[in-house]
């Protein structure tokens, strides 16, 4: 598929088995709830399009999204280091998105955040998909993964949302991890690490106020790659992103409950798949959150990393243990 949005102006809906070419949201026939076409500033404003891309591994975990939200840029970056429970954080917003630079192609293009000397840069070419990371105090992240070798199969979905909306979403996790860290926690190297990475590209007109629970995990179950990628709140009308992956091989999964304290987030975490195919405690290690009310936008972000323990259950097929391997979850409200 060239492209997300059909000559009628409307969207393919579904899972692809690749990504399209161009996310063109400009030719989208956006129009009112009660039908009255919309013209290119409403398309401007109301158009969203985040990128992250998380490191995992037993010694360092990491974390670097950018998003481009019409009246503001947004990006963060961290590093938790386990042994010492050592965090580095740094959080970044730009009116009207100025300093930024966001690509439409999913799988070539670049979304970077430039603010001063700091640079976040997330960049895909094809099947390899790399985070560079340059920060005034010092900090530099040089990571990257490649879908092609061995082979991995993304998930790439598009969901109708509200009356009027869609939501593009392109998924990975469980590929292995290469390149090298400097930061005051240390120097690493990600492959000596046994590194895993985990990335999301998402874009489109999301619902104006919205909350969503997400989870994710990357590692090595016994002989398997693993990869889990779960959310409730928003991709689920009509088909769901739920989903995981052994050594690269994506296996759908139906609606999930997340069970959590909403006050205390660093409580132990419940995670159900209505047809059974998964079970998972999550207890966390840490966190990052931000907070943000101007009115007329509004963000209350928790991204909290720990181990997951429990069971996928794929079915026809051997149950895979997972044995606290590490991962993300995350409660998010926002109004935009």
């Amino acid at each position: 598929m060239q492209r997300l949005i059909q000559a009628n102006g409307q969207p393919h809906f579904g899972l692809f088995e690749q990504a399209p070419d161009e996310i063109n949201y400009r030719d989208f026939d956006f129009r009112s709830p009660m039908g009255r076409p919309l013209g290119r500033l409403a398309k401007w404003r109301r158009f969203h399009q985040f990128q992250y891309f998380g490191l995992i591994s037993d010694q360092l975990i990491g974390g670097c999204a950018l998003a481009s939200l019409s009246l503001a840029g947004i990006g963060f970056v961290y590093l938790f280091h386990p042994a010492s429970g050592r965090m580095l954080e740094h959080q970044f917003k730009l009116p009207l998105g100025f300093g930024t630079d966001f690509s439409q192609r999913p799988n070539d293009g670049i979304c970077e955040l430039r603010s001063g000397r700091n640079l976040l840069r997330l960049e895909n070419r094809g099947a390899d998909k790399r985070l560079l990371v340059e920060l005034r105090d010092g900090t530099r992240i040089d990571a990257q993964f490649s879908e092609a070798e061995p082979a991995f199969q993304p998930m790439c979905l598009n969901t109708p949302t509200a009356t009027n909306g869609w939501v593009y979403a392109q998924k990975v996790a469980g590929v292995r991890c290469t390149g090298q860290i400097t930061s005051e926690l240390g120097e690493f190297d990600l492959a000596e690490l046994g590194a895993f990475a985990h990335h999301d590209w998402s874009a489109g007109y999301m619902r104006p106020e919205t909350c969503w629970n997400w989870a994710c995990l990357s590692g090595q179950a016994g002989a398997l790659r693993v990869g889990l990628n779960l959310s409730c709140g928003v991709n689920e009308t009509s088909f769901t992103e739920n989903c995981f992956w052994l050594d690269g091989e994506l296996l759908k999964v139906d609606t999930v409950r997340f069970e959590f304290d909403r006050d205390e987030p660093l409580r132990p975490w419940t995670i159900r798949s209505f047809d059974g195919q998964v079970e998972l405690r999550f207890e966390a290690h840490g966190l990052h959150q931000e907070r943000m009310n101007l009115g007329i936008m509004a963000s209350n972000f928790k991204q909290i990393f720990g181990r997951f323990r429990g069971e996928l259950r794929p079915h026809g097929r051997p149950a895979v243990s997972i044995d606290n391997l590490w991962g993300f979850v995350e409660d998010q409200y926002v109004k935009w």
